[in-house]
């Protein structure tokens, strides 16, 4: 039996990385794990699976070489490694919206009927953060916001928003953001706060696309 060419071989590895991308539930871990580092306990809570399940993934995922784990004390945590982690799954979603029908009905179907307002692009809202004619929100969790954010974001989660309404400014623009461009928290604030009479966007991706795209972030003091 002859050895593949190497061409072959390559493209062999191509297909095993595929394969590991090919599960909707990695690709949600790897975009919490965007956010910042996290356990598998959270990592369990915020994807609804089983514990066993998300260390399963986990497991497929750092054998791919797409996440690594940090032992802190007895708990392990895993963030994702250097390289082209968020441009890859970026580009997977933007061929399946360009590709595929059913993608297509999810995005007009639910997303859109959201919000069917056109979102904020990352190039225009730089403009916007340089004039200081906006003011960003983020919706996530504290610790995710702590690990890094856009510049000068308020972070208020969606179920803060009534109680914090007085920490957002009526007559400016809100930009509101999250972890990625489907990203459901995002559209909820949205359409909170037009209810209550806010000028307010959302921003069509999330943290982990403004920071691969090289714009400037902050970390929050623990």
């Amino acid at each position: 039996m002859s050895t593949p060419s190497p061409k072959l071989q390559l493209f062999g590895h191509f297909a095993s990385l595929a394969r590991t991308l090919g599960n909707e539930h990695r690709l949600e871990l790897l975009e919490l794990l965007a956010q910042s580092p996290q356990s598998v306990e959270v990592l369990a809570t915020r994807t609804g699976l089983a514990f066993a399940n998300v260390s399963q993934h986990l497991q497929h995922l750092k054998k791919a070489g797409l996440i690594v784990g940090h032992r802190e004390g007895k708990n392990v945590r895993y963030s994702l490694r250097d390289g082209p982690i968020i441009e890859a799954i970026t580009a997977i979603q933007n061929l399946a919206e360009h590709n595929m029908a059913e993608v297509k009905s999810v995005i007009h179907g639910y997303f859109h009927r959201l919000d069917d307002m056109e979102a904020i692009d990352m190039a225009e809202l730089m403009k916007r953060l340089d004039s200081e004619s906006v003011t960003l929100l983020d919706v996530r969790p504290e610790d995710e916001y702590r690990a890094g954010h856009l510049p000068n974001a308020v972070n208020i989660t969606v179920e803060e928003l009534e109680s914090r309404l007085s920490e957002l400014p009526p007559g400016q623009q809100i930009v509101a953001y999250c972890r990625g461009p489907y990203c459901i928290l995002s559209f909820k604030a949205v359409q909170s706060l037009r209810q209550r009479g806010f000028n307010v966007r959302r921003l069509v991706d999330g943290f982990p696309e403004w920071k691969a795209a090289g714009f400037p972030i902050e970390t929050a003091a623990v």
